[in-house]
């Protein structure tokens, strides 16, 4: 079984120690820290209900501006099993202002976000390094209302392509969260049947009434 704080370290880098709740906190000073997805960040969880302990997460990978894909342990019972790693696996933000405090989490049990709210302090990011340089920044498109005078054919090219690679890989990904969704609900499907065959192997047969000739007699003659 692996905790989710172990495995954020790993992956992260990020060198803190003690429940995720704590992390927020103990980043200060120490690492940069802030409200903007980025790869390599570890997204820093509130305690929420049962979650008492709180949560790391690290981001693998920044689809859009409400959603994320990260790697995380200990957080959905695969198999019946807790303490298992689940990677690039979709989170959204669910904030009102867009800033990342509210988030919802694919959970495998049911195939889907689910509907719970998540708190969150915000992104930790790796020593040295800010969130604009965890990734290379996407390539700003022009609106169509903005005159593209400056930029070369190659560049506009070049945008062209950056866009269409985004596009595919964010379809990519949310193409396999879709199959997983349909595999686990075929699953569910498979053992609902299964327990049904099972209660019915398991009920007693109705056996047969013993033979009572004379009331049989009885209720010929009427009494």
């Amino acid at each position: 079984m692996l905790q989710c704080v172990p495995y954020a370290r790993q992956v992260s880098g990020i060198q803190i120690y003690g429940d995720a709740h704590s992390w927020w906190q103990q980043a200060a000073g120490r690492y940069e820290r802030g409200q903007a997805p980025a790869p390599g960040a570890v997204m820093a969880f509130k305690p929420h209900r049962a979650m008492q302990l709180g949560h790391v997460a690290a981001v693998s990978k920044v689809i859009d501006s409400r959603r994320v894909l990260l790697n995380h342990a200990n957080w959905s019972p695969i198999n019946g099993r807790k303490g298992q790693i689940e990677r690039d696996v979709l989170a959204e933000d669910v904030s009102a202002a867009n800033d990342w405090s509210e988030v919802r989490v694919w959970y495998t049990p049911i195939g889907g976000l689910g509907t719970t709210r998540y708190p969150v302090h915000g992104f930790i990011y790796p020593q040295g390094r800010a969130p604009s340089r965890l990734q290379t920044p996407p390539v700003q498109l022009a609106s169509a209302g903005q005159p593209t005078r400056g930029l070369s054919n190659a560049d506009r090219k070049a945008q062209r392509q950056a866009e269409k690679r985004a596009e595919k890989e964010a379809r990519k990904q949310l193409k396999q969260i879709e199959k997983q969704r349909r595999e686990y609900a075929k699953y569910v499907k498979q053992q609902d049947k299964l327990r049904r065959d099972t209660a019915r192997a398991s009920s007693p047969a109705l056996s047969s009434p013993p033979a009572d000739p004379i009331g049989d007699l009885i209720g010929k003659l009427g009494g």
